[in-house]
């Protein structure tokens, strides 16, 4: 006899299929999607920026400031710092041999030896602000690595000039040297053997290939370039009524023609100046020959600081 009264129930599982509808896989998508987009954002910044730019902005991410030691791979993001000395103040602070930044010192040494500096400094009669570096010193503080890299472009030029006959012997009357503004490279007159014809601004045809040579050289540097000419002090061609600025300006505007001609931008020329004879090479015979010569200065710069940098 069927029982009437019974109750059946029906248990009836839910969510069999439901893990195809769940929200974790938006998460995910969406978290490549700015990933994606963050990269592609990094590679349109990387392929708009100039080559001085990029190596600002990498200079500015070298701990220049916390270590002193040469390990790791020697780059600029190598775990290295730049160099041993100096485009106007980099992201982090750079210190030249002569003022090594000082260890870390805990708290009762550090103030126990600010109070002893500042005595000594009142009793020298000398203030604080003279014994530290001032912020805008160390924003002109260039990375050392400078050093290096001119230290490089001079033997180059050294080398290929040996590797051409015709203007070999003329690196008795090339000059380089390294000064605060950065690589000097000085082109000097010698008796018997100018760089530029007697009182007129074109250059010789071995003065052309030297100077090409030399461009051929700096151009693989980024360094801005100051170019000026110099006479020594005897005066200008009064026939011609042509003053030794005017001749030293026409020099210098020569030397840089050539050297942008040889592949070197335009955009790269900082000055192009006559001193006519107001720097003498030799100070102490102004009508030497030496004193009339063609100086080109590859700047030495520290990286721009990023318009949102704060110090």
């Amino acid at each position: 006899m069927a029982n009437d009264g019974a109750v059946i129930i029906k248990r009836i599982k839910k969510g069999g299929h439901g893990g195809h509808h769940g929200g974790a896989w938006k998460v995910a998508y969406a978290d490549f999607v700015t990933a994606m987009m963050a990269f592609f954002l990094l590679m349109w910044l990387i392929n708009t920026t100039t080559p001085e730019q990029k190596r600002g902005i990498a200079d500015y991410f070298a701990a220049q400031s916390i270590s002193q030691t040469s390990s790791g791979a020697g780059g600029v993001l190598g775990g290295t710092v730049l160099g041993q000395a100096q485009s106007r103040g980099g992201g982090a602070a750079s210190f030249t041999s002569n003022s090594p930044p000082a260890s870390p010192a805990t708290p009762t040494r550090a103030k126990d030896e600010g109070t002893h500096a500042a005595s000594s400094a009142q009793a020298s009669g000398q203030t604080s602000d003279a014994q530290q570096p001032s912020d805008d010193h160390l924003s002109r503080q260039a990375p050392s690595s400078k050093d290096e890299q001119f230290a490089s472009a001079a033997e180059s030029i050294r080398q290929a000039m040996q590797e051409m006959p015709d203007i070999a012997a003329l690196s008795r009357q090339v000059v380089m040297d390294q000064t605060p503004e950065g690589l000097r490279i000085q082109l000097v007159d010698q008796d018997g053997k100018p760089m530029f014809a007697p009182g007129s601004a074109e250059p010789l045809p071995y003065t052309k290939k030297l100077l090409t040579v030399i461009a051929g050289i700096i151009d693989r540097l980024p360094n801005r370039i100051s170019i000026s000419g110099h006479t020594d002090a005897q005066p200008g061609d009064s026939a011609n009524s042509v003053t030794n600025w005017q001749l030293s300006s026409a020099r210098a505007e020569a030397a840089r023609a050539i050297i942008t001609g040889a592949g070197v931008s335009n955009d790269r020329i900082y000055e192009v100046a006559g001193r006519a004879g107001s720097e003498p090479l030799l100070p102490e015979d102004p009508s030497a020959s030496a004193n009339r010569r063609l100086s080109i200065l590859l700047m030495k710069e520290a990286p721009p600081i990023p318009s949102d940098h704060k110090l």
